[in-house]
């Protein structure tokens, strides 16, 4: 799955850019310019997937966008984490049994799935691969606001 969502930006009668998702309702932001608020998107995407999956609920797929919305990506770091998460889950697989796949603690994979924690990215690569996943990044350029 992309982890990029569409997203509405419009200006309050206080000059903010408030931004919503139609996908992720609990993420929510705002900032002074358009650009800022549209970085704080992306974090309080990642914030409110992470609760998703934490929760055990599961990651909404993007939509297409509407006319005017613009396109927000999750923090590639925290995208890799929700694909594991989702990975093990669709799989039917335990932190365990991933643990003694590849050879590590079952802590170790705890923090690799915990969107909190700073894990290397290449870590978690080799988790998804060892599940028979793969991680795609992709450059995308972001529109001028």
């Amino acid at each position: 799955m992309r982890y990029l969502y569409p997203v509405t930006l419009v200006q309050d009668e206080q000059g903010q850019y408030v931004v919503t998702s139609p996908d992720v309702p609990e993420a929510i932001t705002d900032g002074a310019s358009q650009q800022q608020a549209l970085r704080e998107m992306g974090e309080a995407l990642g914030a409110a997937l992470a609760g998703y999956a934490i929760e055990g609920r599961d990651i909404p797929t993007p939509s297409e966008p509407e006319p005017g919305q613009r396109l927000v990506p999750v923090a590639p770091l925290v995208a890799a984490k929700l694909a594991l998460r989702t990975a093990l889950r669709e799989e039917g697989m335990t932190n365990v049994a991933l643990a003694d796949r590849l050879g590590v603690t079952e802590g170790a994979v705890r923090r690799l799935v915990d969107p909190d924690h700073a894990s290397r990215l290449d870590r978690v690569v080799i988790a998804l691969a060892a599940i028979g996943r793969g991680l795609v990044v992709e450059d995308l350029k972001q529109v001028a606001a």
